[in-house]
């Protein structure tokens, strides 16, 4: 897994029974992913005239386990890894741990198409991201 993200657990991210609460963790999470889906397929999110324009991802599934609490003043790394690429969809999973334990304090899995922000719908990877991402996958 590579790391793909640092934060820390501030105050206000902390419900009231001080510890990070459920919508922070995917926050956090969703960070992340922006990171790992850029890094693995090359896909710049603010590319206004290139290649990217008017493409993103969109999240249809996800799955997220809560192992540990994670309270304020933590600091958490997130580890990420490609597990799957198709034809227009890619299934990740993140990590999210404490930086000097190491211990993990939930994980996520999540499948995303890519998108065309025009036409609202799925679209195909083009060969190259799909190669670049292959590359990446967590059995190789």
């Amino acid at each position: 897994m590579k790391l793909y993200g640092k934060q820390i657990v501030h105050p206000w991210l902390c419900d009231s029974m001080g510890h990070l609460t459920t919508r922070h963790y995917m926050a956090l999470f969703d960070d992340a992913s922006y990171h790992l889906l850029s890094e693995s397929s090359g896909w710049q999110p603010n590319d206004s005239a290139g290649p990217w324009r008017g493409k993103g991802w969109a999240d249809v599934s996800q799955n997220l386990q809560y192992l540990a609490e994670m309270h304020s003043g933590s600091l958490v790394e997130i580890y990420g890894q490609l597990l799957r690429v198709g034809n227009k969809s890619v299934t990740f999973a993140l990590e999210m741990r404490e930086k000097f334990t190491g211990n993990t304090a939930a994980t996520f899995e999540s499948t995303a198409v890519y998108f065309d922000l025009v036409e609202r719908k799925a679209t195909p990877l083009c060969a190259a991201m799909r190669d670049k991402m292959s590359a990446c996958l967590a059995n190789q």
